[in-house]
């Protein structure tokens, strides 16, 4: 007969353990000495056990994510022929940024198998003209291509709408009502706001209410009867269990929000790191840090992920940085095995704690947003920026304190680190004071002032 073999083992609980904790302290205080208080709001304890978890909706992971290179589109026939080339060395999916709406499909998707390959396509602007040619070119043929619509994240970043509010929601809707052969076509950019320093759960419940704002729209329109999926673009940090659980909540906090209009709920998921803990000296860093970030997607359980280059800070778009980050991947899914088990984040106490705890605080900033007229209401008054803004600036004294700490930069720094001949790119935030109709939510790395600071040095 099979018998446990934990049996004789008397179940201990979270009481007995911290007991025993606090007489191996000696008199020290638990929640100073061993309690981790993020800047998340969340607080970390020494450990964790089935008592931390409670009955709540679980996150639902895709059985498989997809490696994926990102080809700037300047020129169709060099795209192509770029494309071809990453697919052949390990890419899995192809995401085309299209900076104009004048595009020949014929060249770009020259020889690509559109069925078997997922194309993303992130559009730098809003033309209903562009969706009508590319359905004329898709017409007949099976494929997996998901264009990029965002007209609330064009508004956040820039400033403005691509021409004004009730224009970009008249041509939002012909898009979506226009019978295309689609699985998805509506994006949140949610990569903005972990870039510029709002919190985990501001990411979230930021990502929560600009989602919808598209959903409110999508319901109050005849003219569109889809059930929309919307996929997120998420940027993953540096707290490793924290963007696992991040990821998780988000599909939950999206699955109950759709239920709320009868909606399936489904989303997709591409995930990228951060540029926030990016740095220009001891570059190489950067590579431990994408690493972990991708790992934290995969766990997490991204649909797709890419991977940014270690130079891309100050580097242009070069062969060797590209086949660096798209290796790294192909070691994470073919050496470390990371595409054998779905969720495998299920059941562990710690993330699934943080799990519960982040959405339950993204829910209550969500509804602090919609109580206060809605996303769109707060990005106008400046309610989104001010809040985003007071989180990245207690972030970047952490960092400027050493108490955040890049390696090579805020500590361990090579004195004898030279970079001032190397920038091909601008790495810092750049200025371009312009007319806006909101202000702009603005990206910023965290090394940037002391980067200036030591090429001035130089």
């Amino acid at each position: 007969m099979s018998q446990s073999l934990f049996q004789e083992f008397e179940e201990v609980s979270a009481k007995e353990w911290k007991q025993k904790i606090q007489f191996e302290l000696k008199g020290a205080d638990y929640n100073e000495k061993l309690v981790y208080k993020s800047r998340d709001g969340i607080n970390v304890k020494p450990f964790y056990n089935s008592e931390d978890i409670f009955e709540t909706p679980k996150s639902i992971s895709p059985k498989n994510w997809a490696i994926c290179e990102k080809v700037y589109v300047v020129s169709e026939e060099k795209s192509n022929h770029t494309a071809q080339e990453v697919l052949k060395k390990g890419a899995e999916s192809l995401w085309f940024i299209l900076p104009s709406e004048k595009v020949d499909f014929k060249i770009l998707f020259q020889d690509l198998d559109l069925e078997k390959v997922p194309v993303y396509l992130g559009l730098e602007f809003l033309s209903e003209k562009f969706f009508k040619n590319l359905n004329t070119f898709l017409s007949g043929k099976n494929h997996q291509i998901v264009p990029q619509v965002d007209i609330v994240g064009n508004l956040a970043r820039s400033g403005n709408w691509y021409f004004n509010l009730e224009k970009d929601h008249t041509i939002l809707t012909a898009i979506l009502a226009g019978g295309d052969p689609f699985k998805s076509i509506l994006s949140v950019d949610a990569t903005l706001y972990q870039n510029a320093g709002a919190t985990i759960p501001q990411e979230l419940a930021y990502s929560l209410a600009h989602a919808n704002e598209y959903l409110n729209h999508i319901s109050n329109s005849e003219k569109i009867k889809k059930d929309p999926e919307i996929q997120f673009l998420i940027s993953e940090g540096s707290n490793y269990f924290f963007e696992i659980a991040k990821i998780r909540a988000l599909r939950i906090l999206y699955a109950s929000l759709t239920s709320e209009y009868n909606f399936q709920g489904n989303c997709q998921i591409l995930a990228q790191p951060t540029k926030r803990d990016k740095t220009l000296y001891d570059y190489n860093v950067n590579l431990l840090r994408t690493t972990t970030q991708s790992m934290s997607a995969i766990l997490g359980g991204a649909n797709t992920v890419y991977n940014s280059p270690y130079d891309a800070v100050f580097h242009k778009n070069n062969e060797f940085g590209d086949r660096i980050a798209r290796n790294q991947l192909l070691v994470l899914k073919n050496e470390s095995y990371l595409d054998k088990v779905s969720n495998a984040a299920e059941g562990s106490y710690y993330i699934e704690s943080l799990t519960n705890q982040f959405a339950g605080k993204a829910l209550e900033i969500f509804k602090e947003i919609e109580a206060g007229g809605g996303f769109l209401k707060q990005l106008k008054e400046g309610i989104i920026q001010k809040k985003i803004s007071e989180s990245a600036q207690k972030e970047q004294e952490l960092f400027n304190n050493g108490e955040l700490v890049l390696i090579g930069t805020n500590k361990f720094e090579n004195p004898e680190d030279r970079m001032k001949n190397d920038l091909e790119l601008y790495p810092f935030l750049k200025m371009n004071p312009r007319k806006t109709l909101i202000q702009p939510i603005l990206e910023r790395r965290l090394a940037e002032g002391m980067e200036q600071e030591r090429l001035k040095k130089e």
